[in-house]
């Protein structure tokens, strides 16, 4: 459903939000190791976060990536989504198909349709400090 890299965003997003919380910064390479990623494409990863202003970044030997603790209260699935992979979740068929529309619509159309809305809610409703808070008591994890 996600691409790999918005996988690893979000993953990436919730550990920094766990560390964040505590006022820790978090190195590239302990988001990678935690989210059992590679460290060159986590890096990539993080800076489109960063760039789009989702993530904090600071360079140096005391740097690292955090979040803002008013910027945590607010940060949406739905903005990491978009960041790394636009809205194409949103409007591609569930088939694969190019030209499928309410016009012309895949045997899946109507059914996928129905999926999509319930996926989009999920994503802007969801906070990444609500996922942050069960990765924290140890309720769930980020690597397989």
């Amino acid at each position: 459903m996600f691409s790999k890299a918005c996988e690893y965003a979000i993953r990436a997003s919730i550990y920094i939000a766990v560390k964040s919380e505590s006022g820790q910064r978090v190195s590239l390479k302990d988001i990678a190791g935690a989210i059992d990623s590679p460290e060159a494409f986590t890096a990539k990863i993080l800076q489109q976060l960063s760039k789009d202003q989702l993530i904090d970044s600071v360079k140096g030997p005391s740097g690292g990536f955090s979040i803002e603790k008013k910027k945590l209260q607010h940060l949406r699935l739905s903005q990491i989504v978009y960041a790394i992979d636009g809205d194409r979740i949103y409007k591609g068929c569930g088939l694969g198909l190019k030209d499928c529309s309410e016009r012309k619509p895949c045997p899946v159309h109507h059914k996928f349709k129905a999926i999509r809305e319930e996926l989009k809610n999920m994503l802007e409703k969801t906070t990444v400090t609500e996922l942050a808070s069960g990765l924290g008591k140890g309720l769930t994890f980020l690597q397989r």
